[in-house]
Order: structure tokens, then C-alpha cells, then sequence
């Protein structure tokens, strides 16, 4: 990509925020220097499988190989499906070039959230402290759930690990008093009044996936509950400031910085992904490009083949 979408993208005082379709190693080069106060980013885990999701509804029907409710058969009906490759060759090859420009886009104050899975998170954290450095090192996040199968030869694997730099030590934002507080795991230990009150997250966040029937759900693989995002985002940008997610997926990250009045940049080359998040984001105030194409013009989802 040459600079013809970076170059739409207005910092300034423009009011959408933005969503690209393209290669993020192609479109990152053209951002400018220090432009964002955070920068969250969800790769794939490099599992060596494709990872898919199918979208099915029940209905009632005569035909049907289930009975349920009141006696009626009904049918599952396939209404889509999305998918992706989730497999490297050279992982770490993979993401280091956009690690670095992960560095460079933030700003002073800026800080990146690392999301990824027991498999890598070792190699990435030495990887990171290559890249920012060992001092910019903040926290390794935890995030436990309790979903899916389990394994009878070894521990259930039930977390993913969100791995934290910061762009300058000790220099970066962090707003504790933001963040949505939960209720203590024994609050018969503590004083009436810090039990109503509840406490701050620590390195260790308890969270569901998002739920099956649950109305942030879109479908997408690999979709985070925007319970974990929110966290990410109160804590680490101002009302105001520019959040990044350059593996946009179902735009989470997104949707979470638009209820909390941040602005957002998302990057994804996927038109399956930017289907997906102009159905959730809308069009008010929102910005579609084609970095594919090289072109600053604005663009729907609707237009654009769903392969390439």
C-alpha cells in the first residue's frame, strides 16, 4: 500500500473513526509516528488449525429431528459460516515486523495489550522484551473462563495469556479509578462498606466467553467478550484518545471504544471481518477504506467479495 489511506485517516479534528481492509503490515507503515495511547491486538494463536464458526438457527418445522417445546419437531438450519487459517511456519517471523510498528505508533504514554494463547505466550514475551525492551514490561493478564472440553490426560487449558507493554517506563497512562470494580471472593473478610464497594481487578480476570445467545455475540471466530476489552480500554486510554487493533476480527475493540468515547482505527484483511463489523459498528461516524486497492475512497462491506 503507498500512503493513499494513511493519508485519508484524519488525527486531527475529523470526527469518524476508522475501519481498514487490508494487510496490516502493508497499512501500519503508513501511520504516523506516536498516534496512539493504546493499542490492543488479538493475532491468531498459530494452533496449526482452521478455526471455524458456524451460525444455526432452530425453527419449527414438521420435518424436523428434534422435539422440543410443547411437543414440536423442529430443524437446524445452517446460516452462514466464517473460518480462517490459524497456522505459521515462522510465528515469531510473523509478528515481530508488526511488533516493531506496534512500538512506533504508540505514544509516550502509550501501552500495548498482547493477546494470545498458552502455546506462544513464552516465545512472545521474549519477543517483546526484544522489541520494547525488558524494562517496558507491565503485566501478564490472565484471562480464566470455564468453557469447552476437557481433557482427561492433563490440565483443562482454560485461560489466555494478554501480555502488557508500555512504550516508556513509567511513563505511561493508567486510570485504576476507571476501571469497573467486581465484587470481592469473600466479602465477609472485608468491611461492610468495601464490599458494596467492591475492588479492582488484579492480574487475574474470572470472565466468560462471549455467550451463545448473548447479544454481542456476531458469530465471528475467535471473538472476545467486550467485558474483557472494556477493562483494557478504562484503564489504559483518556475519553478521547486513539485506540488500535490491527486484528480487528468481529471489531470489539471498536465497539468497546465507541461506549467509552475513545476513537478507534481497525485493521483487518479479511471482508468477512469488515462484513461483520459494519453490520456491529454501523455507518454514523464510521469510515471504511480499502487498503487492498489503494484507494482513500470510502467503501461498504456490501461491495466487496467475500474471498479474494
Amino acid at each position: 500500500m503507498t500512503g493513499t489511506v494513511g493519508s485519508t485517516i484524519d488525527f486531527g479534528q475529523g470526527q469518524d473513526d476508522y475501519v481498514v481492509l487490508g494487510d496490516n503490515a502493508e497499512v501500519l507503515p503508513a501511520l504516523p509516528d506516536k498516534s496512539f495511547q493504546l493499542i490492543y491486538i488479538d493475532p491468531p494463536f498459530n494452533t496449526g488449525k482452521s478455526q471455524q464458526r458456524i451460525s444455526l438457527v432452530t425453527q419449527r418445522s414438521e420435518k424436523g429431528d428434534r422435539r422440543g417445546f410443547g411437543g414440536h419437531n423442529y430443524l437446524t438450519v445452517e446460516t452462514g459460516r466464517t473460518s480462517y487459517d490459524d497456522g505459521f511456519d515462522d510465528y515469531l517471523g510473523f509478528l515481530r515486523p508488526r511488533l516493531e510498528e506496534a512500538h512506533r505508533l504508540l505514544r509516550d504514554d502509550g501501552t500495548l495489550y498482547l493477546h494470545i494463547d498458552y502455546r506462544e505466550a513464552h516465545y512472545c514475551k521474549l519477543l517483546l522484551d526484544e522489541v520494547f525492551g525488558r524494562e517496558c514490561f507491565l503485566n501478564e493478564i490472565i484471562w480464566a473462563y470455564d468453557y469447552g472440553g476437557r481433557p482427561k490426560n492433563r490440565w483443562p487449558a482454560k485461560h489466555d495469556t494478554i501480555l502488557v507493554y508500555v512504550r516508556e517506563p513509567d511513563g505511561h497512562y493508567f486510570d485504576q479509578d476507571a476501571v469497573d470494580r467486581i465484587p470481592y471472593m469473600a466479602p465477609s473478610l472485608v468491611t461492610a462498606e468495601k464490599a458494596v464497594r467492591g475492588k479492582v481487578p488484579t492480574d487475574v480476570w474470572w470472565h466468560t466467553i462471549v455467550p451463545t445467545n448473548g447479544k454481542e455475540k456476531t458469530g465471528y471466530p475467535s471473538q472476545k467478550p467486550e467485558g474483557v476489552l472494556r477493562r483494557i480500554v478504562q484503564a489504559s486510554s483518556a475519553p478521547g484518545a486513539w485506540v488500535l487493533d490491527f486484528f480487528a476480527g468481529s471489531g470489539t475493540t471498536g465497539a468497546v471504544a465507541r461506549q467509552l468515547d475513545r476513537r478507534f482505527l481497525l485493521i483487518d484483511d479479511s471482508p468477512e471481518a469488515l462484513a461483520v463489523m459494519e453490520k456491529r459498528l454501523g455507518s454514523t461516524r464510521v469510515t471504511y477504506l480499502d487498503a487492498v486497492n489503494d484507494s482513500g475512497t470510502p467503501i461498504s462491506a456490501k461491495a466487496i467479495p467475500t474471498s479474494r
